[in-house]
């Protein structure tokens, strides 16, 4: 329960990060974020506390209470905008490729996915966007140090750069929350992972 997802948006109410119950309990006890209900209240780590847990709420024990698991959280202090740039990171490729091998088109977990460079870098291909795509084991296996026309292999579709990260595709991630929908469809959201080394 302390490692799921909790949305955080800045002091305009613009989401900016995502990070675990466990973080974000953090930044409540310490003043530096609020809650957030679905009324678009915000509640201090005390006022969120006194909030009876209804029995279909989400909870987490303390020593001396049950508290309510915020699914989203609010800085006081932060204001800034995320970047509209997309990071070249794994994550956002398979994200980019809907976690679907590209050469077998079969959608699959992310631990069943690795990243494959269409031209080899072996043959000069580079590490971008236009030349990296999510591929399960046995496709990469399959093709090897070849191109995919080499090894008899038909890419599903072509890789290109995102413009921007739309929030809509996270409506899409199993670690989505009802309560995050108000903030995710109306703004675009550049997702925070480390960038990839070209």
């Amino acid at each position: 329960m302390l490692h799921t997802a909790v949305l955080v948006l800045n002091r305009s109410f613009f989401p900016v990060h995502v990070t675990s119950v466990k973080r974000a309990f953090c930044l409540l006890y310490r003043g530096v974020a609020k809650a957030v209900d679905e009324q678009y209240q915000t509640f201090d780590f005390q006022s969120w506390a006194e909030l009876s847990a209804a029995v279909h709420d989400e909870t987490v024990g303390l020593v001396d209470q049950v508290i309510r698991v915020p699914r989203v959280i609010l800085l006081t202090a932060y204001d800034r905008l995320p970047k509209r740039e997309v990071r070249f990171s794994r994550l956002n490729i398979l994200i980019r490729d809907n976690y679907t091998c590209q050469y077998c088109g079969e959608r699959l977990k992310r631990s069943q996915l690795n990243l494959d460079h269409v031209i080899p870098r072996s043959v000069g291909g580079k590490t971008t966007w236009e030349n990296v795509v999510a591929s399960c084991h046995g496709c990469n296996c399959r093709k090897g140090g070849r191109t995919p026309h080499e090894a008899g292999l038909k890419l599903v579709k072509h890789p290109y750069k995102p413009s921007a990260f739309p929030f809509s595709l996270l409506l899409s991630r199993p670690n989505m929350y009802r309560a995050w929908k108000p903030y995710l469809n109306i703004v675009d959201f550049s997702y925070w992972n480390v960038e990839l080394e070209p």
